[in-house]
């Protein structure tokens, strides 16, 4: 029983964690093949199970032609290995969802780092003469005690002999982050203050309870405007920067597009998150040149909103649209973009899809090490290390409302 409830708080630190917290349907699916494992020893899970049970799926869920569930259990291990590589670090228990199965394991592990099940072994080895855990513990703690405590008296010597300024300058100067984040993201590092997140928050007219739709300049009065949603991909964008510029130990402001104002442009360092079809901030400053958001006026797609290649290169598509509205949503299109802001000394980086779902993966893009590195490749850097304005846009493939992957398709230096 002690056990059990040992692994039901582990699941409560997770589930309350920076990395899990903000997604519910990933802590319902936790929580609920957790149950299953500490309940069921043994017993095996299936696909089928979890859509009806977790995610309502309805009686008839064929998991060859779905695979919300596949999707979700592939975030689930990137979010449990994203806590225990950061905030969960030094947690005695491992909770772990292997690849195949929806079986989670519990796993303790030692103060070295190794993975154990509680008392593995210990009867052989006091059969063998070998000492008691609990006596060999004890040595051990000594004389980790012994050389923490020494260590703890140089360092309080060393830093008495250095002054505090240089003491400081040392902290400041340590990485925080990985390389390609500090290089990346450097422009919205270096200033003095915070650099801000605008995100979009389109206007509407009418009531939640009654019907809502975009404001219409038109025909709608100003005092109408119902300014208070935002599209998923925006909410989750934010958290994903936040995640990301606490790495590089420097806070950001949050504010939302329909409250912004001119003077804040010619201020702060910007990034804006979401489309300027929503961010309608966007419209009053200079925006994105190769890669424009216009709607279509003419053929098929007529009032569709598009990502239009202002120059096309080799190989490159003069149109970039998302799924059509009367087919199943499977892709996006978003841009990014880094360019100088009104006033030259400051940065405006732009990270928006033709819909909610690019916008959070044109934000989860810049926000991981991986894709940052393959980005990096394709820009040029100034003589202080920075990155050059620059257009790219990417291909966003999603399912089921969710963004799975992106692809760099192509990338435009830009002139200011």
């Amino acid at each position: 029983m002690q056990e059990r409830d040992q692994n039901l708080k582990q699941l409560d630190r997770l589930t309350a964690s920076h990395a899990l917290h903000s997604s519910e349907s990933l802590c319902k699916l936790l929580r609920y093949i957790a149950a299953h494992a500490l309940d069921h020893q043994g017993a095996p899970l299936k696909e089928y199970q979890i859509a009806t049970e977790v995610f309502g799926r309805p009686a008839d869920f064929d998991p060859q032609v779905d695979s919300t569930i596949r999707v979700q259990a592939g975030r689930l291990r990137v979010k449990l290995a994203e806590y225990y590589g950061s905030e969960g670090a030094e947690d005695p228990i491992l909770v772990e969802l292997p690849k195949g199965t929806y079986v989670p394991t519990f796993r303790h592990r030692t103060s070295s780092g190794i993975r154990t099940n509680p008392h593995s072994g210990e009867q052989s080895r006091q059969e063998n003469g070998e000492p008691r855990g609990s006596d060999r513990n004890r040595v051990t703690a000594i004389i980790v005690l012994a050389i923490l405590l020494a260590a703890a008296v140089i360092a309080i010597a060393v830093l008495l002999t250095i002054p505090k300024s240089a003491a400081v300058s040392h902290a400041a100067s340590s990485p925080a982050a990985p390389a390609a984040f500090q290089t990346f993201w450097k422009p919205f590092v270096i200033g003095s203050n915070e650099p801000w997140v605008i995100f979009s928050n389109a206007a509407f007219t009418g009531r939640p309870e009654t019907g809502l739709r975009y404001f219409d300049p038109a025909k709608d009065s100003r005092d109408a405007v119902f300014d208070h949603y935002t599209g998923v991909g925006e909410v989750l964008g934010v958290h994903e920067l936040d995640q990301v510029f606490n790495l590089l130990n420097r806070p950001i402001r949050v504010k939302r597009g329909s409250l912004f104002s001119l003077d804040d442009i010619k201020n702060n360092d910007l990034i804006f998150v979401g489309s300027p079809s929503e961010n309608l901030t966007l419209l009053e400053i200079p925006g994105t040149k190769e890669f424009v958001f216009q709607r279509l006026t003419s053929g098929r797609r007529n009032g569709d909103l598009a990502i239009v290649n202002a120059h096309p290169q080799q190989g490159e598509r003069k149109e970039f649209l998302a799924s059509p509205e009367n087919r199943p949503f499977t892709e996006d299109y978003a841009v990014i973009a880094l360019m100088k802001g009104l006033n030259p000394e400051r940065s405006v980086m732009i990270l928006a899809g033709t819909t909610t779902f690019g916008t959070q993966g044109a934000v989860e893009y810049v926000c991981r090490q991986d894709s940052v590195e393959k980005l990096l490749l394709r820009l040029a850097l100034s003589d202080t290390g920075e990155s050059k304005p620059f257009e790219a846009i990417l291909h966003v493939k999603v399912e089921h409302g969710v963004p799975v992957s992106t692809e760099l398709v192509a990338v435009h230096e830009r002139t200011q």
